[in-house]
């Protein structure tokens, strides 16, 4: 039995369904009032709870073989809640869940982070660092996922690279190259170590194609033909930010470490995970490419 934590958000819809194509028993944990309808449509069985109630988290791993945690609370807080922050779900949460696997007897446990980078001490990063600590002296097997920035938000208009627009905000230079990843292809990535027999512990990925922010915007442009305009926020005004906006919005202040980060750190992985795996990965330039072939 699978147990996935952030089944009624994008990514980790994908990988229930990944997994049920495969003929695997997965339940899902979902908060009360969500939307469950997608996932008992593929055969998943539902049970409530949430990553702020302890007791519900022991109850969900019962019978639980392998666990896989992508849940989140950025996107819920950036569309307007206001509870719970990222502290008590990302860091609390995530570490009351490990508890409650272990406790429980589950035999591996698979958790979504992002690779190490520049620290700017978000409550995302902390939360991050901290579950992977914790992880690191579990008596499960565990495999830490570290992926690379999302296409789907990262270069697309929920992430002010609006090509619709034609507007694009940068933090810092734009001249740092990352690997922009597809969100199907970290979860195809997750269902393989999910079920694979020797998993490694540490998985760090990206994307095919290394591309930097501004090489993405010149790309935006000679696809629809028109002059992006881009807005730059200086790496100095992006560090006031997150410090002025911790305590106030921690999506928000995650929201520029994570801009940051990727202006300051350059990718040293690639996609050699997920090609030893048979997945072959959508590059940043597609991903552009089919936006503008959309935008008509």
């Amino acid at each position: 039995m699978f147990l996935v934590v952030g089944a009624t958000g994008e990514l980790g819809g994908r990988v229930v369904r990944l997994l049920r194509a495969d003929g695997h028993d997965v339940r899902c944990l979902v908060r009360a009032g969500s939307d469950d309808a997608a996932l008992r449509e593929v055969g998943a069985s539902v049970v409530r709870g949430d990553l702020t109630d302890p007791p519900s988290l022991r109850a969900a791993c019962e019978g639980v073989e392998t666990v896989v945690a992508t849940a989140a609370a950025i996107a819920r807080i950036l569309a307007g809640a206001r509870t719970p922050t990222i502290r008590e779900t990302d860091e609390r949460g995530m570490l009351a869940l490990v508890d409650a696997a272990e406790d429980a007897g589950v035999q591996r446990f698979v958790y979504l982070s992002f690779p190490p980078e520049h620290a700017t001490g978000t409550p995302l990063e902390r939360a991050k660092l901290a579950v992977e600590k914790r992880l690191g002296s579990s008596s499960m097997r565990t495999v830490i996922l570290r992926s690379d920035a999302f296409q789907e938000i990262h270069l697309a208009a929920i992430g002010r690279f609006d090509l619709a627009a034609g507007k694009v905000s940068v933090i810092g230079k734009g001249d740092t190259r990352r690997r922009w990843i597809a969100t199907d292809d970290v979860a195809a990535l997750t269902t393989a170590v999910a079920v694979e027999p020797d998993p490694p512990a540490i998985l760090t990925f990206g994307g095919p194609e290394a591309m930097s922010k501004n090489e993405a915007i010149a790309l935006a442009g000679q696809l629809t033909h028109r002059r992006m305009k881009v807005q730059r926020m200086p790496r100095p005004v992006a560090r006031l930010a997150i410090r002025v906006l911790t305590r106030r919005n921690d999506a928000l202040a995650s929201v520029f470490g994570a801009g940051l980060q990727q202006d300051v750190v350059e990718a040293t992985w690639d996609d050699a995970p997920l090609r030893e795996r048979g997945i072959t990965p959508r590059s940043a330039s597609d991903f552009l490419r089919q936006q503008a072939r959309e935008l008509g």
